[in-house]
């Protein structure tokens, strides 16, 4: 075995033995009377908030969606009303196909941070997918007023227009995405094809 291989196996070990250790504690809190042993979500795991959302991320790497959905809900018990986590449970349950799920978790994301251009950007996503254009739009040019050097933010208004059958005002869009990022693959792939028209 390499190095790697063995520091792997040992971080590996690690985990099983927090979660073994992590569910001898909720067994034990079974056992106990309700009444005299009230705990809060921090008592049951040892991990911090901030482990557990990196932990989140490093699965959400190897594109296991739930189980970086569970982490990131026991970090959210931990450290309720953080944006970044609720918005980052928001992704993982739209990766998830659930789409009311995200939504919920967005909105309440964008309460506590309606600054977030990333936030804006997913809730027009959903309200696309579902036909709910104008909210979309309206998500759309909050993002663009937050930062409008923000190419993705460009190209999802250009696609949210195509939808609209406005194409003259999508043209538009996918040149401003170009313009701050002349590598746009995407954007100039969809320029064409309604250029083409």
């Amino acid at each position: 075995m390499t190095f790697f291989q063995l520091l792997m196996l040992g971080a590996s070990a690690f985990f099983a033995f927090k979660i073994y250790e992590h569910i001898q504690t909720l067994k034990e809190s079974e056992d106990t009377n309700q009444e005299e042993d009230v705990r809060d979500a921090k008592t049951f795991s040892p991990f911090s908030p901030e482990a557990l959302i990196a932990k989140a991320d490093s699965v959400f790497e190897e594109q296991d969606f739930q189980k970086a959905f569970a982490l990131l809900t026991e970090a959210n018990a931990k450290e309720p009303h953080n944006p970044e986590t609720l918005f980052k449970m928001g992704y993982m349950a739209q990766q998830l196909e659930d789409d009311s799920e995200a939504m919920a978790l967005y909105k309440e994301a964008l309460e506590l941070d309606d600054a977030n251009e990333y936030i804006h950007n997913a809730l027009a996503s959903l309200y696309r997918k579902s036909g709910e254009f104008t909210s979309a739009k309206i998500h759309l040019q909050a993002s663009i007023a937050i930062n409008d050097e923000n190419p993705l933010t460009f190209y999802n208004y250009g696609n949210l227009l195509v939808d609209m059958q406005k194409d003259e005002e999508a043209k538009e869009m996918y040149k401003k995405a170009i313009e701050i990022d002349s590598d746009f693959a995407e954007a100039k792939e969809e320029l064409m094809k309604l250029e083409a028209k």
